[in-house]
């Protein structure tokens, strides 16, 4: 085999593993890089993640509309998870806090995490949280019960958005996951 044909076959060789490389990397990075997204954009029913300093300049619109509170759990997750209400009227712009409460259904510790989303989907933009337990590992003793609080508001901006400015009820859920694959 010739030299110029061995640095040819090195060469492509080098070009595959790159490709390789960077596609595994592209699929660790995509994850994060989709939560990111979704976050910025409320794509998909993502809440917006706010300040508490920032929510402090938004204020109360005359409106009024309803949010729905929605609580799931994996058949994997032995927890009863609920709402502590299930409907809120809210003024658009003011605070809120919502308590959902949690409770293990084992003599074990187990441990779970919370993912959400809004819908419609189009309100997730402006669902806004100061304060929630989602995406936090939650460990529960065998029998415990947690209240677990989200505070948000629904930003005055969504009264100008022709696709969903005239919405009366936004749901907030969520859905809790073991942690651990001893949770089942």
């Amino acid at each position: 085999m010739s030299a110029a044909l061995t640095r040819k076959n090195r060469r492509s060789a080098f070009a595959a593993l790159a490709i390789v490389a960077g596609m595994i990397a592209l699929g660790f990075a995509s994850v994060p890089l989709y939560r990111i997204f979704c976050q910025v954009t409320g794509f998909n029913g993502t809440t917006q993640r706010v300040e508490a300093s920032a929510a402090a300049n938004v204020q109360p619109v005359g409106r009024v509309i309803t949010v729905r509170f929605d609580a799931n759990t994996s058949p994997d997750l032995p927890w009863r998870f609920e709402p502590e209400e299930n409907t809120d009227r809210v003024a658009i712009g003011a605070r809120k806090m919502a308590f959902y409460r949690a409770e293990n259904l084992t003599n074990r510790p187990v441990t779970g995490t919370a993912s959400f989303n809004v819908t419609p989907l189009e309100a997730g933009a402006y669902f806004s949280k100061i304060q929630c337990f989602c995406f936090t590992e939650q460990t529960l003793q065998p029998g415990q019960s947690v209240r677990m609080p989200v505070t948000y508001f629904v930003d005055p901006e969504i009264l100008n958005d022709p696709d969903i400015g005239d919405v009366e009820e936004i749901t907030l859920s969520y859905t809790f996951y073991p942690v651990d694959d001893d949770a089942s």
